[in-house]
């Protein structure tokens, strides 16, 4: 493998002149930097990352750890942040936390000796002591989809509030008012938001929602297929089940399916994180939907302000509903699919 002194020697520079031209620095003329450029290219030259980094006290590398890398909601955005970083002319090294913390705990800890640039996360839980620490101690962080409760750092996020109520309104238009909620995880900020939007959409309607209609699951598919048949074995079973992730939702529908019954005829069903299998299931599920590709590249944005030294922002996007046929809709009342909303920022 070719060295930056083979370089500088078949152009007849010094390295100090091929270092200039390999980062694109003013001062070198067109005459020297032309003949840098033709002997990287017949010598295949390409510089030592590591070395470049011990220099520059970069490595121009983003680490992003996602909650359920099986969930397709993180597999859309760990995409989007490939892509974005790539575009802005960072790598990313992706850890899967599976929903457990001791694992996300491994992966920060992993990325954070590997000297990473910069860190994007979508926590597990809230008391993690490691993130806490590395957000203190100056680590460019961004928390993307979930948060962590008043620690100062840029959030990147959809709110669903407004869809969920969007959802209410639409079941209540149904006729429906015997609504179930299967929860994500208490030590989510998005298990927490769901529940109490929900709450929030039903008691403006006179609706109660008591403890037999709230489910605790945990994002997974199993937790939703528990949480629906104990709906179901109850004296009066709710009328829809609202899952508060997609996963859940999947469960949810293998319970119903597994006693026989019919989605929407014998109970509805809708779910939080739209996915694009849902228009495949028969009926296809009404959802609400997160513009992930935009929360993953707003996401980037926001982590490589704070490692440039810009002002980094926080992001607030919109979810919206789509409605389809598994709440009692007819076929014509179906949304088309979901468009990308424009951005609202405010500041960190």
């Amino acid at each position: 493998m070719a060295s930056i002194k083979d370089v500088a020697a078949a152009a007849g520079v010094s390295v100090a002149t091929v270092s200039r031209v390999l980062n694109d620095h003013p001062s070198v003329s067109a005459d020297a930097r032309a003949r840098v450029l033709a002997a990287v290219t017949a010598l295949g030259y390409r510089p030592n990352a590591v070395a470049r980094s011990l220099r520059t006290d970069q490595t121009r590398t983003l680490g992003l750890v996602i909650s359920d890398v099986l969930n397709p909601y993180f597999t859309e955005l760990a995409r989007s942040v490939e892509e974005e970083a790539r575009a802005l002319g960072y790598s990313v090294i992706i850890g899967n936390a599976d929903e457990r913390p001791e694992l996300q705990d491994h992966h920060v800890r992993t990325l954070l000796d590997r000297r990473i640039d910069g860190l994007l996360v979508s926590p597990t839980d809230g008391g993690s002591p490691l993130m806490l620490d590395a957000a203190r101690t100056g680590t460019p962080m961004v928390f993307v989809d979930r948060w962590i409760e008043g620690v100062d750092v840029p959030v990147v996020r959809s709110d669903g509030r407004a869809a969920v109520r969007d959802l209410v309104a639409h079941l209540h238009r149904l006729g429906h008012r015997r609504l179930a909620i299967i929860a994500g995880p208490a030590a989510t900020t998005t298990g927490r938001e769901r529940v109490d939007a929900f709450r929030e959409a039903l008691s403006a309607y006179g609706i109660p929602l008591p403890d037999a209609y709230r489910g605790q699951g945990d994002f997974q598919a199993e937790s939703g297929r528990r949480a629906t048949e104990g709906f179901l074995d109850l004296p009066e079973p709710p009328e829809v089940v609202f899952a508060a992730d997609n996963l859940m939702a999947l469960g949810a529908l293998d319970a119903i399916r597994a006693r026989g019954l019919r989605v929407p005829d014998d109970i509805a069903l809708a779910a939080f994180d739209d996915i694009r299998w849902f228009v495949h299931t028969d009926p296809p599920i009404t959802a609400i939907a997160q513009p992930t590709g935009d929360l993953g590249r707003a996401a980037v944005r926001a982590l490589v302000d704070r490692i440039e030294g810009r002002p980094p922002a926080s992001v607030t996007l919109p979810a919206r509903l789509v409605v389809r046929r598994s709440c009692g809709a007819p076929a014509a009342a179906q949304a088309p699919a979901v468009r990308l909303s424009p951005m609202q920022r405010s500041t960190s």
